[in-house]
């Protein structure tokens, strides 16, 4: 896998936690130059911190996904401080309360859709525009679109439906940036071992109504994996990438 030159850039979203910072670590370890998106100022930093030894450049840049003056602001900063934008990795989200469907309250879908969908869509648009008029022209987005992508969790309703919705963006804003050489792809990822995976481990409720704890994998192989389709050159593209961990319960019948 050829690694990129020290002058590329990339926007990891979500970047002050998790997968966020594992990738962020991976591509500067790679010698990417990384903008650090999040809402967390003390996050961010702490990650570059952490990642000061590594051959690229890890820079905080605080930002609300939900709000549009502030991604606006976070791809105009990218632009004036580092000259291009060559990566975009969606991974910021959120979930919402297990809840009954009947008992889901529109406060909690309206937060979880303006994270998951609405950031990304904002995310995705400032980085095309960026990316169609920059010289050379082109770029990558990669959207974190998890395995509910494709299977849902019980009492999970807006999550889900939050995670299939960005399966449509991503194959959209694929098809749209043919034209300007902007590839765009998915990785869904399967039980991270992150802060927010730690109940996994006392059990996690499955779709036969038992509760049983689930395996997981090290978040530095989700990193590899976002690494991977980030080298890929522009001719080429990983449409969807599932990463997971090898016997958590999703192949087969729930």
């Amino acid at each position: 896998m050829p690694d990129p030159s020290p002058s590329r850039t990339a926007v990891v979203t979500g970047a002050g936690s998790g997968i966020g910072a594992a990738v962020a670590h991976a591509l500067a370890g790679a010698g990417w130059t990384v903008a650090l998106a999040g809402r967390r100022p003390d996050a961010l930093a702490a990650v570059a911190e952490r990642g000061t030894a590594l051959p690229g450049r890890l820079d905080p840049m605080p930002t609300d996904v939900t709000e549009e003056a502030s991604v606006r602001q976070l791809f105009d900063h990218v632009v004036d401080q580092h000259g291009r934008v060559d990566l975009l990795f969606n991974n910021a989200g959120t979930g919402g309360a297990a809840s009954e469907f009947d008992e889901i309250p529109l406060t909690d879908w309206n937060r979880v859709v303006a994270v998951n969908l609405t950031g990304v869509f904002v995310c995705s648009r400032e980085a095309f525009r960026v990316m169609r008029r920059q010289i050379p022209r082109g770029g990558r987005i990669i959207n974190n679109g998890s395995i509910s992508a494709h299977s849902p969790r019980p009492r999970s309703a807006a999550y889900t439906a939050t995670k299939h919705a960005i399966t449509g963006l991503t194959k959209s804003i694929s098809l749209d940036g043919r034209p300007f050489d902007i590839a765009c792809g998915q990785i869904d990822i399967g039980n991270a071992a992150t802060n927010l995976t730690e109940r996994m481990a006392d059990g996690v409720a499955q779709a036969d109504g038992t509760v049983r704890p689930e395996p997981r994998m090290d978040v530095g192989d989700v990193a590899r994996a976002v690494l991977y389709m980030a080298s890929l050159p522009l001719d080429a593209n990983v449409a969807t990438m599932t990463v997971m961990a090898t016997q958590m319960p999703f192949v087969g019948r729930g």
